[in-house]
C-alpha cells in the first residue's frame, strides 16, 4: 500500500502543469503512443475516440496517438493504421480531438513515414541509401525530390492537425523508420548533404521540423520522438557519445523543436558511461529543450525482447521515476502498456493507488479498451 508520505511526493512531482509553447498540460502524465491497427481504410472511428477520451477521462495531462501515415505513397508499412489525410480520416480525427479535449485532455497526432519498414513493393519502399535495418537491400534510395515531397508531406499533416484543433504534433524519427533511418550511419550511407557526419545526418529531420514550423502557428509545440534502438536491433546507436548526440540535436533545435520524446525501453537505464542520466536525460541537458521519458514505466519488464513481445508484465513502483523527476532530468512521462491494462493508471498513481493496478497482459491488444 502506498504510504500518505509517497502519495503527497507523487503528487509533488506528478500532478503539477507543464507548458511548452502554447498547450498547457495539466500533469506530467503522458500516453505514449502505440500502433493499435484498428482504422479500417485509415479511418480513426468513434471506437478510436472513445479509448483516447476514456484515458483523457481519467487524469492523461497529455495523449501522443498512434502513429499516423503522412500522405506519401510509400508511407505505410502496417494494415488499419490511420491516415492523416482524406477527408474521412481527418473528420475522424477531428472527431477524436473533440472528444479528448470534452473530457478535459490534452492531444497530439504523431505523424508517420515507416521507410524500409514497408513490404510492398509497389510503390517500393524508401530509405536513405536503399539499405534495410539488417543491412541487406531494402526499396528504393530517396532522390533530391522523394525527400521534398516527403517533407512537404509532413508540414501538410502538421497544418492539418492545428487546423482540427489539434495541441501540438510529433514527429515520429525513432525506431529504424524513415526520419530515424537518415539518423543511423548503419541505414544512412549517403554520401551527399545528407549522409556523413552526425549533424549532416540530421540534415532530413531538420528539413522536415524547419517546414513542419513554418507550416503552423509559432506557438503550435512540435515535439520529435527519437531513440538510439531500432525494431529488431536493440544494440544501434544514432550516437555512440554525447557529444555525437549533440551534433544530432543542434540542427533539430535550431529548425524549430519544442520538446524531444526519448524512446528508451527500460527508462531507469543510463544512456552513456559516465553518468546517471537516461536518454531523456541527456537530451535535455544537451538542447536545452523539454523532454519526455519513456519505457517500461509502472512495469517490470521491457515490452519486446530477443524472444519477441513479452506476453505480460507486471505491476512496479514509480519510485526511481520520481528520484529522476525531483532531480529535474526531464519533464513529462509517458506511459505505454500500463495504459492500455489499467485505461485509469494516472488516476490510480495520482490517487496513491497504484498497489491496485493490474498487470500487463498481451490480449489488451485485441481490443481498445
Amino acid at each position: 500500500m502506498t504510504s500518505a508520505v509517497d502519495t503527497t511526493r507523487i503528487r509533488r512531482l506528478l500532478d503539477r502543469p507543464f507548458t511548452v509553447g502554447d498547450l498547457t498540460v495539466s500533469n506530467r502524465i503522458a500516453m505514449a503512443p502505440m500502433t493499435r491497427n484498428m482504422s479500417p481504410d485509415g479511418v480513426p472511428g468513434a471506437d478510436v475516440a472513445e479509448y483516447y477520451a476514456r484515458r483523457a477521462a481519467n487524469n492523461v495531462g497529455l495523449i501522443v496517438t498512434e502513429g499516423t501515415y503522412i500522405n506519401r505513397a510509400a508511407a505505410g508499412a502496417y494494415p488499419n493504421v490511420p491516415h492523416f489525410y482524406g477527408e474521412q480520416s481527418l473528420a475522424g480525427w477531428a472527431h477524436v480531438a473533440e472528444q479528448v479535449h470534452r473530457a478535459g485532455g490534452r492531444i497530439i497526432p504523431q505523424l508517420w513515414h515507416t521507410g524500409s519498414a514497408r513490404t510492398a513493393t509497389e510503390p517500393p519502399a524508401e530509405s536513405p541509401s536503399g539499405v534495410g535495418l539488417d543491412g541487406g537491400p531494402a526499396g528504393n534510395a530517396m532522390s533530391q525530390h522523394d525527400i521534398d515531397g516527403t517533407v512537404a508531406a509532413f508540414a501538410e499533416a502538421a497544418a492539418a492537425a492545428e487546423r482540427l484543433g489539434f495541441d501540438g504534433v510529433e514527429l515520429h524519427g525513432a525506431h529504424g523508420y524513415l526520419i530515424d533511418s537518415f539518423l543511423w550511419s548503419g541505414t544512412n550511407q549517403r554520401t551527399d548533404g545528407y549522409g556523413g557526419d552526425p549533424a549532416s545526418r540530421a540534415r532530413f529531420a531538420a528539413e522536415i521540423v524547419g517546414a513542419v514550423r513554418a507550416a503552423v502557428s509559432p506557438g503550435f509545440p512540435v515535439f520529435f520522438r527519437l531513440s538510439q534502438w531500432k525494431s529488431g536491433n536493440y544494440q544501434a546507436k544514432i550516437a555512440e557519445s554525447a557529444g555525437e548526440l549533440e551534433q544530432i540535436l543542434a540542427p533539430l533545435v535550431d529548425a524549430g523543436v519544442d520538446a524531444f520524446h526519448a524512446s528508451t525501453r527500460r527508462y531507469w537505464l543510463p544512456e552513456f558511461d559516465g553518468s546517471d542520466l537516461n536518454l531523456a536525460g541527456w537530451v535535455k541537458k544537451l538542447s536545452g529543450k523539454a523532454t519526455v521519458t519513456v519505457g517500461s514505466v509502472g512495469l517490470d519488464q521491457e515490452f519486446v525482447g530477443a524472444a519477441g513481445w513479452q506476453k505480460q508484465a507486471e505491476v512496479a513502483g514509480i519510485d526511481q521515476l520520481l528520484d529522476r523527476l525531483e532531480r529535474d532530468e526531464f519533464d513529462l512521462v509517458a506511459v505505454g502498456r500500463a495504459l492500455l491494462a489499467n485505461p485509469d493508471w494516472a488516476t490510480k498513481v495520482l490517487q496513491g493507488r497504484l498497489d491496485e493496478a493490474i498487470a500487463f497482459d498481451r490480449g489488451v491488444l485485441k481490443s481498445l479498451n
